[in-house]
């Protein structure tokens, strides 16, 4: 069975970039843990609460075949979170999936994992992107060998249609 972790920020995450890549993998046999900065109950923007199993800083690489960064306002969080940059890249390195969207792609940005790759992020965070050396293209998601981004709440289905296929 494939795995995959979900990075969330504690509150103010976005609930569908949650909730709709959740379900879909999970309905297509793919085992989810949700990570945070706390272990329990986090909030979404809107009205969920989720339970985050692990702490980010945490994560074990070779546990996992994929991580995915969800977006909303929160995920700057992890913005400048050197520990979970270094995950990130650890897990790029292994050839697993590295995946984020709305806002956080500007997380992988700052990992400097999008140099060179063609990547899309909420329009608020194309600056960061640019500024970190990725090929910004305003798409809905965006792939580029096994790195998915997507652009924000309306793509999540989208986008966790095509992080199923490559993961």
């Amino acid at each position: 069975m494939k795995k995959i972790v979900f990075v969330v920020a504690p509150e103010v995450f976005r609930d569908e970039e949650y909730i709709e890549p959740k379900t879909i993998l999970e309905d297509a046999g793919i085992e989810v843990t949700t990570a945070s900065t706390v272990i329990g109950e986090i909030y979404g923007k809107i009205k969920i609460k989720a339970q985050s199993q692990m702490l980010a800083k945490d994560i074990k690489v070779d546990e996992f075949d994929g991580i995915f960064f969800v977006g909303g306002g929160g995920a700057a969080v992890y913005f400048e979170d050197e520990t979970v940059h270094d995950i990130a890249r650890q897990f790029y390195a292994k050839g697993k999936v590295v995946s984020a969207i709305c806002i956080a792609p500007v997380i992988l940005a700052n990992a400097g994992l999008l140099q060179n790759k063609k990547a899309t992020v909420f329009p608020d965070g194309a600056d960061a992107l640019l500024q970190n050396g990725a090929i910004y293209t305003g798409n809905s998601v965006e792939v580029d060998g096994k790195i998915v981004t997507g652009n924000g709440p309306q793509a999540a289905t989208e986008f966790a249609e095509t992080l199923l296929k490559v993961i």
